[in-house]
Parts: structure tokens; C-alpha cells; sequence
């Protein structure tokens, strides 16, 4: 497992990119829907998306981990442009979803720990039911629908963790830290446009949200070293 300090000097320059795109996009701070608008806030998501295309990727088993939050991010970068413009909430949202299917499947369902997700689904319930009122046509569909994905998403990342049995490395609590500021992000959405206006909201859901897909881009750095030592030495 590679150290904070290691990481920091070896993938560190690799994330600038990253944070003088996400700087310049609070800088600006644009609301307006355009084209320039949507290259601004997807800017950072570009980044990362080649920081873990730099990092390493190949169809090769062992980056099947990498593959899948690529694709994620890649369907997040999607979302983003498409939810600059009002009218294509319900289709970001779809693209949303997938990423979150995405990085479900790179999570994986080892280990199970029921009781985190009996929780997490519980607090899935209160927030569908205080935005049901507030939800109507599709949306009454679709946004119970992606909450639920991003709280599974949240489930699988969290349960990667598990300090108590020293199973965990500092990229799966990237992961972890990063699920958690995405269900941040996105309750805050979720209030903000089918409950009531938030103040300073497209500051709040923004920042918790880049934070969510730097955690998560960032547990790429080892994920090549964890396949691998997944797999069981050959007899003989």
C-alpha cells in the first residue's frame, strides 16, 4: 500500500489540473445555461478523468476497478453538461444514475455489512418521503429510483472500510469519504429544488460534489495492487 506522502508526490501533480479547473469554476461562479457555462463545470470532471486514464488503464483484468470508475466519471461528465439546461434535469439524471451503477459494481458487494445498508436505506426512506411532495411525472420515478443507487453506491463504498479488522487502505477511505459527500451533494439538490431554496446552494452542492469524485477518483492509485493481491497464488 503506497503512503499519503509517496502519493502526493508521485500522482500530486497529476490533480492540478483538477484543482485549478474546480478554482476557476468558483471563481466564475456562472449560472447562466450556455455551452460555456457546461465546459466550465465539467472541467474538473475532464481532469480527473485523465488523472486516472495517467495513472494506468488497460483491458486487462486487473484494471477492471479503474474501467469502471473511468466509465463513471465519464457518465458524470455527461450529467453535468446536461444539467446546465432546466429542461434536462430528467436526462443528467439518467447519466447520474449509470455512473452510480458504475461505481456500485467497481465497490463490489464483499464485504456485505447488512447493517450499514439497513441504515442507510432507512435514511433513504425519510429523504423520498420529504421530497415526494415536491415530485411529480417522471421525477416521481426517477428520483426515489437514483436515490436509492446513490445510497447503495454509499453502502458499498463505506463498507470497504473496515478499520476494526485493519482491512482498509487509505484509497478505500478516499472512496468512502468521497460516497459520503456525493449523498452531501445531491440531498442538497434534491431539497434545494423539490423542497425549498437553500441558501448559498450552488456553492455547497458543488464543492461537496467535486469533493465526492476526487475521493472517489483518487482510490484508483492502489486498486491496481489490491486486484493482485487478490489473486490466489498458484499451486505447485
Amino acid at each position: 500500500m503506497s503512503s499519503p506522502t509517496q502519493v502526493i508526490k508521485s500522482v500530486g501533480p497529476k490533480l492540478v489540473p483538477f484543482f485549478k479547473s474546480v478554482s476557476v469554476y468558483f471563481v466564475l461562479l456562472a449560472e447562466q445555461p450556455s455551452l460555456l457555462t457546461a465546459c466550465f463545470k465539467c472541467l474538473p470532471i475532464i481532469s480527473l478523468i485523465i488523472f486516472v486514464l495517467l495513472h494506468g488503464i488497460s483491458l486487462s483484468k486487473e484494471y477492471t476497478y479503474s474501467r469502471r470508475i473511468l466509465t463513471g466519471l465519464v457518465f458524470s461528465c455527461i450529467g453535468d453538461a446536461l444539467l446546465v439546461w432546466p429542461n434536462c434535469f430528467t436526462a443528467g439524471m439518467c447519466m447520474f444514475a449509470v455512473a452510480q451503477i458504475m461505481y456500485i459494481f467497481a465497490f463490489g458487494f464483499k464485504p456485505l455489512n447488512l447493517t450499514l445498508g439497513a441504515i442507510l436505506y432507512v435514511a433513504c426512506a425519510i429523504v423520498i418521503y420529504a421530497l415526494m411532495p415536491g415530485l411529480n411525472g417522471v421525477l416521481a420515478i426517477g428520483v426515489p429510483i437514483y436515490t436509492v443507487l446513490l445510497v447503495t453506491m454509499a453502502w458499498r463504498a463505506i463498507s470497504r472500510v473496515q478499520f476494526f479488522e485493519e482491512l482498509w487502505t487509505w484509497t478505500k477511505l478516499c472512496s468512502c469519504i468521497g460516497s459520503i459527500c456525493f449523498v452531501i451533494s445531491d440531498t442538497l439538490l434534491g431539497f434545494h429544488y423539490f423542497h425549498s431554496p437553500l441558501p448559498y446552494s450552488q456553492v455547497s452542492i458543488m464543492l461537496t460534489y467535486y469533493a465526492a469524485q476526487l475521493g472517489i477518483a483518487l482510490s484508483v492509485v492502489d486498486s491496481k495492487n489490491n486486484s493482485n493481491n487478490r489473486v490466489p497464488a498458484s499451486k505447485g
